[in-house]
């Protein structure tokens, strides 16, 4: 790899965790967040901060993009102007984000063409598991663009697994979060049920470790549900973004997807009652809100 930074563009709540690991690696960091206070922390620890993201891509080669939208890549990247071609070209972007696989597969087709490599690396795992490290990464694109990051992107991950081509890595990512959310979504209506029927919570949480149904998402999730606390691991905004991309890949493709339709419609719902911000486990709260109107 080069010695020129590494850029990093994105410190939300899962880009900032991920970009220390990579400084706690010791990777010479290039760092830029539009909001520029999420800088803070990656500068105390020892990263570049950028004043904006043109400077980014101008003195690295590998530039790492963790950002909400597509619209926030297509700002950053320069989409449709000429900056576009300045930014990318010779450059391998590393893109993060969770986006429709059909927007992956067209950037990644956008790069290649004014000379770029794209690597699509979505990943799977909370801010938690982004704090220790932890996180799995699913890869896709060029077998060689994708051998020459690997290394880089390590500490930031416990697996990293090679998908395929471009969109494989966001399309494995809806399979595993088709799971993930409908797993939360469960767990949010077996304590509201446990609540209501004036179950002791404690108690059910302790059954639900001993049993064959634990796991690393209950063990994270169910405390959260007992207690209330909504403090973000993974947005209630970000699972109804993914379940939206998950029904409409999988109606593209003619699957069923009945448990995620149910699950958008939850998400939907928790987003309207004020939870856009809070952690997806206030999913409940949406639980709540029907069984009033049930009553």
């Amino acid at each position: 790899m080069s010695s020129l930074p590494v850029g990093f563009v994105g410190l939300g709540v899962m880009g900032g965790p991920m970009a220390l690991n990579l400084l706690k690696a010791g990777t010479p960091l290039l760092v830029w967040n539009r909001t520029a206070a999420k800088a803070q922390a990656l500068a105390a620890a020892g990263a570049e901060v950028a004043p904006d993201a043109a400077s980014v891509f101008a003195r690295s080669e590998v530039v790492i993009l963790m950002l909400l939208d597509s619209g926030g890549v297509d700002a950053v990247l320069g989409c449709g102007t000429p900056a576009f071609a300045e930014r990318v070209a010779g450059r391998t972007i590393v893109n993060m984000g969770t986006f429709e696989p059909a927007y992956s597969q067209e950037l990644a087709a956008q790069v290649r063409a004014v000379g770029g490599r794209f690597v699509e690396a979505p990943v799977s795992g909370s801010s938690v598991q982004a704090a220790a490290g932890e996180l799995v990464g699913l890869l896709a694109g060029e077998p060689e663009d994708v051998a020459a990051v690997r290394p880089l992107l390590e500490p930031m991950f416990r697996q990293l697994d090679f998908c395929g081509p471009v969109p494989k890595g966001l399309l494995m990512k809806l399979a595993v979060n088709t799971f993930l959310i409908t797993q939360v979504t469960g767990l949010a209506e077996a304590v509201q049920f446990a609540r209501r029927q004036g179950l002791d919570l404690d108690q059910l949480v302790s059954v639900l470790r001993a049993g064959p149904l634990a796991s690393p998402t209950m063990r994270l999730k169910a405390p959260k549900l007992v207690g209330e606390d909504f403090s973000v691991q993974a947005s209630v905004a970000d699972a109804w973004k993914v379940t939206r991309l998950i029904t409409d890949a999988a109606a593209t493709a003619g699957i069923a997807a009945p448990l995620l339709d149910v699950c958008r419609a939850l998400f939907a719902e928790a987003d309207q009652l004020g939870y856009a911000d809070a952690d997806m486990a206030a999913v409940v709260k949406a639980i709540e809100v029907r069984g009033r109107a049930a009553e």
